[in-house]
């Protein structure tokens, strides 16, 4: 049995940002990273990377604020979207740059994590025909909520006699499936299956894609630039005057509660806020020309402009994506996927579509890839599955309080009225979302300082959350920083609450955890909100918030008009954890 000071597990960004920063503060500590995959990269681990995936985000906005992804080591130009085979390059720069790489223990799988009686963690970890026993005195879970691919089974799957896997598994398919002249069908809405469908279309196949009736619609799809003034949508997101038009239970955290009051607490703020959206959306439709050609509607979101933010996603085709669409090169199908029969798929509609393979872009398993010991420990853990460990009159009251503060979000959209959730753990199913404070920490562990989560929010802005929620962990567990509410409970909660807190700082900590994440459900209701945080513009108050936490400036820039209108990136953080080592004269 091997004993360490901490175990990470997963190697995408927020595993490999957890170790590096952990070491850092803790030189003197024993610190491993297990990841399951034979390369780190986490979504761009090597084995997910079919041909031409790139990310949403263009060069200068996905990297980590102490290593720059330059130019002229990594070939990406600025405006350029980056291909998935330099993010993973990135990664594994960034592991032996800052001297963590033989931390990393690849093809290392943790199939459980018991929990002792001393507040330590022992792992069974799986490694070729091995099993080995770890035991860490903390833990952080960095697998996030894209590792376990959801497949759905479908009537007759088993004499479909062609290939059917999820997405993320296109790799391991392209060569016999990406055939000049032949036909695919791609089945979700997701940006993942706007990929699989672009790569498909431009093999050279004909793509019937489907997208569910009885699911959320498409996705927002964004150019990068946006707006009449031609901003790019990833710095717009991040520029602290605009991520007040958008409603955010933790957004007081930027000192700036009286705009954001006025904003979404009175008629006329509203008024100005939806106008906002309005105009953002619009500017979406016009760009893409949903209302210019019968095929584009199909692809037009079924939500309104105010909830653009709840669904989000950009762009990022190196030809243009709607032009497979008009020449009819990819033809979408709004119905249901009823059955499966020889290489052939049968919709609601009554339309049946030949087919080489079909490709499910399903979305992803809620529970992490790992199994949590003792039996009955998932509801401590707050996770979505299991029985609410929150007291159900704190978050009935949590729901009320939300909704006083933004009347807007109790104007929900019309539900889809075919709706129903494509399996029990989806983002609809689940009783409750994750209960995590401040999205990283279950409730009952908060005084241990044993384990975090990280990675369990969805967002364009990974970096920057990644390096402050390691360096808030690194704090947290050494005992720097004690996680603390913002928001009070009310008095009249707090009597009518039975939750067992041992004071009165754990009930306001409870609030705080049931107002951020029931949250969620309303302000995300076309995302993943009922079930984890799903953040478009909420991430730069969210870092503020634990910078807050840390002791650390929330002024990143100089002078008030930078602050509030030039858009925030990874250069306004840089030296982060250096500025708080020297807080704590940490050497």
């Amino acid at each position: 049995m091997e004993t360490v000071d901490l175990v990470v597990i997963g190697a995408g960004w927020s595993g490999l940002s957890a170790i590096k920063t952990y070491c850092e503060v803790n030189p003197d500590h024993n610190a491993i990273l297990l990841e399951a995959a034979s390369s780190v990269g986490g979504v761009w681990a090597k084995h997910r990377l079919y041909k031409g995936l790139k990310s949403n985000n263009m060069l200068g906005t996905y990297e980590f604020s102490d290593f720059p992804m330059k130019e002229a080591t990594f070939g990406v130009k600025p405006g350029q979207h980056i291909p998935g085979h330099v993010i993973q390059q990135y990664l594994e720069a960034y592991s032996h740059h800052f001297g963590f790489a033989d931390c990393i223990r690849l093809d290392h799988r943790v199939e459980s994590a018991r929990h002792n009686s001393d507040g330590t963690w022992q792992l069974s970890v799986s490694h070729g025909t091995d099993t080995i026993t770890i035991d860490a005195k903390k833990l952080i879970v960095a697998t996030g909520i894209t590792s376990q691919a959801y497949l759905p089974s479908f009537e007759g799957q088993e004499t479909f006699n062609a290939p059917l896997f999820h997405c993320r598994d296109l790799l391991q398919h392209q060569d016999a499936i990406l055939q000049f002249g032949e036909r695919a069908t791609v089945f979700g809405g997701t940006k993942s299956g706007w990929d699989a469908a672009y790569a498909c279309a431009t093999a050279g196949m004909k793509v019937d894609w489907i997208i569910r009736q009885s699911g959320h619609g498409p996705v927002w799809m964004s150019p990068p630039y946006v707006t009449p003034l031609k901003k790019w949508l990833e710095k717009l997101v991040t520029t602290r005057f605009l991520t007040w038009f958008s409603p955010c239970i933790w957004g007081d955290a930027d000192g700036f509660s009286g705009i954001r009051s006025f904003l979404h607490g009175t008629w006329l703020g509203r008024k100005i806020v939806d106008a906002f959206w309005n105009i953002l959306a619009d500017d979406v439709i016009q760009l893409n020309g949903y209302d210019k050609h019968p095929e584009m509607k199909k692809l037009k979101p079924w939500v309104s402009p105010f909830w653009i933010a709840s669904s989000l996603s950009i762009l990022n085709y190196p030809t243009n994506f709607f032009d497979l669409i008009k020449d009819g090169t990819i033809k979408v199908h709004v119905a249901d996927l009823e059955r499966l029969s020889d290489h052939t798929v049968h919709l609601s509609s009554g339309t049946t579509l030949p087919t080489t393979a079909l490709i499910c872009s399903t979305g992803w398993r809620s529970t992490p890839n790992l199994k949590f010991l003792p039996e009955g420990i998932d509801r401590e853990l707050g996770f979505p599955w299991s029985a609410d460990p929150l007291n159900e009159n704190l978050v009935k009251a949590a729901d009320e309080e939300i909704l006083r503060r933004f009347p807007r979000l109790r104007d929900q959209p019309c539900p889809n009225p075919h709706f129903r959730p494509l399996n029990d753990q989806s983002e609809a199913a689940v009783p409750h979302p994750f209960r995590l404070a401040k999205f990283m920490v279950p409730l009952p562990f908060i005084r241990e300082r044993s384990l975090a989560f990280m990675g369990i929010t969805m967002t364009i802005n990974t970096t920057l959350i990644a390096q402050t929620q390691a360096l808030w962990i690194s704090a947290y567990f050494r005992g720097d920083l004690t996680p603390t509410a913002t928001d009070r409970c009310p008095l009249a909660v707090r009597a009518a609450s039975d939750t067992k807190m041992e004071d009165t700082s754990d009930i306001d900590l409870a609030w705080e955890t049931a107002l951020h994440s029931e949250f969620g459900k309303y302000r995300y209701p076309a995302g993943f909100g009922r079930r984890n945080p799903d953040f478009v513009f909420d991430a730069i108050p969210y870092v503020d918030l634990m910078l807050r936490d840390l002791g650390l400036s929330t002024e990143r820039k100089q002078g008030l008009l930078a602050r509030c209108f030039q858009p925030y990136g990874a250069e306004d953080y840089r030296g982060l954890v250096n500025e708080w080592k020297l807080k704590h004269s940490i050497q």
